[in-house]
């Protein structure tokens, strides 16, 4: 399983950026696949997932939720990750994930540790 991220950078806060994940296969393959976050001195936190579990939905905390638009592209295959009214806080390393198959442990719908993580881009919102 390939996963890479792009697309982050800097941004003023109430702008707006599209991360993107392009994985190998196709993202109907992934059990699970959603994107999580890290920022400076902070563990890492989940921000939006599709999971088949319960037929496919597509969750996201709160944090991200009315600002953040995650799709998916299963031609490319891509999952994006579109943030808008981005605030100082939402400065990390954001990070692309999947599953195959089903893991155990899930919160608000997205699993609570992926079998695969990609490499990150830095998303820095500052004035």
């Amino acid at each position: 399983v390939q996963l890479q991220a792009s697309g982050g950078g800097l941004v003023q806060p109430g702008g707006s950026l599209r991360l993107s994940c392009a994985a190998s296969g196709r993202t109907s393959d992934y059990y699970n696949i959603g994107w999580v976050r890290q920022a400076p001195g902070k563990e890492r936190e989940w921000v939006s997932c599709f999971s088949s579990l319960n037929g496919g939905v597509t969750h996201y905390a709160d944090s991200a939720k009315g600002r953040f638009t995650f799709s998916r592209d299963n031609d490319r295959p891509t999952v994006y990750l579109q943030m808008k009214n981005l605030k100082p806080e939402d400065t990390a390393v954001y990070y692309c994930a999947a599953d195959l198959i089903s893991g155990v442990y899930y919160y608000r719908g997205c699993p609570v540790k992926y079998d695969h993580y990609g490499r990150g881009t830095l998303v820095t919102v500052s004035s």
